[in-house]
């Protein structure tokens, strides 16, 4: 899957200024498609999350390592930011302005760059400033309150999808794109301001529409797609294993009641919801009758709208993914491919995750600075090279 064949996003230039979780994210589906990803990395400091020659989020990219502390190392990041079209940054609002490398800094050497931020609560605010993690963010935007199927419990965290990856990577990534085509026509550049808050709060619009309609219920469990319809459920098999079941629309139902023996008058009211508590526990009793294989052979492929709950180490072997090839190995790493897919351009892996520094001096001779220089940076510490290479190579 290894590829350096033009692609969607050949010829741009990101930096991306060492973070943890959305935007690494953002740089590796960004080097997927083809733009030059360079990760600032700070030297000596260690790896938070998986291995910097393991995690997936860094593959495609190459690595400077710059102590931005350093004089001569912001510097060099704003010679780098002379020729970028793009620079990503995770910091809390304000840091980047007081080392002298925030949009200001980075618009005097380069107008045209577009200059994303990744935060939780945003730029400005009254919680701007303060610490924070997904939950906390999918808690404010009004996302957490309706997660989980039990409504006399407390709501359940999505682990970090909904907020640091959809509400944080996938609307840094519509910002960036959307200011990059204003650069090309324009010449200039501008900020963006991702906030998770506001993104997780954008993905919302559907669920505010019911509200006002009078179509959703507040809470856990009350509704259709949350769990509470025992036709849109998760069910526990008889080897403790799960399945999940989406039999929502007429049609399907009815194929549900078939394929399961459903005759009884209980079940002719698909959305009575007094009947749903009783309906629930029966088709719960069901399902702990076989094993999830044995469900899989009797439902899987049928418009019942039925998947069997599969875990990270489960779904890359699954027949559906092995065919369409939605996992790749990359240095011995299971990982998921490019996506989306593009007809014309498609996305590829651009090489396996460095180590932190790998590519100092390729990167700094590109910017045409001599050994002697790079050698004196060394020497200061506002640069280091990588002691061993990726995994790999």
């Amino acid at each position: 899957m290894t590829d350096t064949s033009p692609r969607a996003l050949s010829g741009i230039t990101v930096l991306e200024v060492r973070s943890i979780g959305p935007g690494p994210l953002a740089g590796m589906l960004l080097a997927d498609m083809g733009a030059d990803v360079i990760r600032i990395d700070r030297p000596g400091v260690p790896t938070r999350g998986a291995s910097d020659h393991i995690a997936p989020t860094h593959r495609g990219k190459r690595s400077v390592s710059i102590d931005l502390k350093t004089d001569d190392g912001r510097e060099l990041l704003l010679e780098m930011v002379e020729h970028a079209d793009v620079l990503i940054e995770g910091n809390r609002p304000g840091v980047m302005e007081r080392i002298g490398l925030g949009p200001v800094d980075c618009h005097r050497r380069n107008p045209r760059l577009v200059y994303g931020r990744m935060t939780g609560w945003g730029q400005d605010g009254p919680l701007a400033s303060a610490a924070g993690h997904d939950i906390n963010y999918i808690a404010l935007s009004g996302a957490l309150e309706g997660m989980g199927a039990d409504p006399s419990g407390p709501p359940v965290p999505a682990v970090s999808y909904v907020g640091d990856f959809a509400g944080g990577t996938m609307f840094l990534l519509f910002g960036i794109l959307c200011a990059v085509r204003v650069a090309e026509r324009t010449g200039v550049g501008q900020v963006v301001d991702a906030a998770m808050v506001d993104g997780v709060a954008a993905l919302s619009a559907p669920y505010h529409g019911l509200l006002a309609d009078g179509k959703w219920k507040l809470g856990r469990g009350r509704n259709v797609i949350d769990g509470g319809a025992p036709y849109y459920h998760v069910y526990e098999c008889r080897d403790g294993q799960f399945v999940t079941i989406a039999s929502a629309e007429p049609q399907f139902y009815a194929l549900l009641r078939s394929c399961l023996g459903l005759t009884e008058p209980l079940w002719d009211a698909q959305h009575d919801e007094e009947q749903w508590a009783v309906q629930e526990q029966r088709l719960a009793d069901i399902f702990r009758t076989r094993t999830r294989d044995e469900w899989c052979s009797i439902l899987e492929g049928t418009d019942v709208c039925f998947a069997p709950v599969l875990s990270l180490a489960d779904a890359p072997r699954h027949p559906h993914n092995v065919a369409r090839e939605t996992f790749v190995s990359v240095g011995d790493v299971i990982q998921p491919a490019p996506a989306p897919r593009l007809s014309r351009t498609p996305g590829a892996i651009g090489g396996p995750p460095p180590v932190a520094g790998l590519h100092t001096r390729e990167v700094l001779g590109e910017l045409g600075i001599g050994t002697d220089r790079v050698n004196n940076l060394i020497s200061t510490g506002a640069v280091a090279i990588a002691e061993h290479p990726t995994a790999g190579q």
